[in-house]
């Protein structure tokens, strides 16, 4: 029996195939031949939430995500890396693969925008944390910025929940 992990965005949002993160819902996998893979932003997030929606139940999530050029691919690099000694030299930096030059900048858009106003990478990371936490019941934003160095991205992330969290909860 052949299984199919899907790493493109082709199947993520079809109902009947799981979205999965192995850590978090492994057992969604369960007796499919197709199983999606999350854009990398959620699953990084997912495996920090997940063991405090299990325990305090997620209310709220508000993510910034810092994206590296890496997350554009190999153009991406080559174009801040490119960019970046442009800059230096005091010539014009080009852009092409950015809304805007990335070097020396930060850019509050990654992918196009929605007609909610959020940008689909943005949405994405909504979208992909309630189906795989498998509740629509937890209100998600998120705000994707990519930032000017080659590889790595990061999160910060701010929760609200059902249970009360103390410095004394274990």
């Amino acid at each position: 029996k052949t299984v199919v992990i899907d790493n493109s965005s082709a199947f993520r949002y079809h109902d009947e195939i799981p979205l999965v993160v192995p850590e978090v819902n492994a057992d969604a996998m369960q007796g499919q031949l197709l199983i999606a893979n999350p854009n990398c932003t959620t699953a990084i997030a997912a495996m920090a939430l997940w063991p405090i929606h299990q325990k305090y139940k997620l209310k709220k999530v508000i993510v910034s995500t810092y994206q590296a050029a890496s997350g554009a691919g190999a153009a991406g690099m080559t174009e801040l890396f490119e960019g970046t000694k442009a800059h230096l030299n005091g010539e014009e930096v080009k852009n092409e693969v950015f809304a805007h030059p990335l070097p020396f900048n930060v850019i509050p858009h990654i992918d196009a925008f929605q007609p909610n106003g959020y940008t689909k990478e943005e949405m994405k990371v909504v979208w992909e944390t309630q189906k795989i936490f498998g509740s629509k019941e937890i209100a998600c934003s998120c705000t994707a910025v990519r930032i000017p160095i080659l590889r790595a991205h990061s999160e910060a992330i701010t929760i609200e929940t059902e249970e009360v969290i103390t410095i004394e909860t274990e």
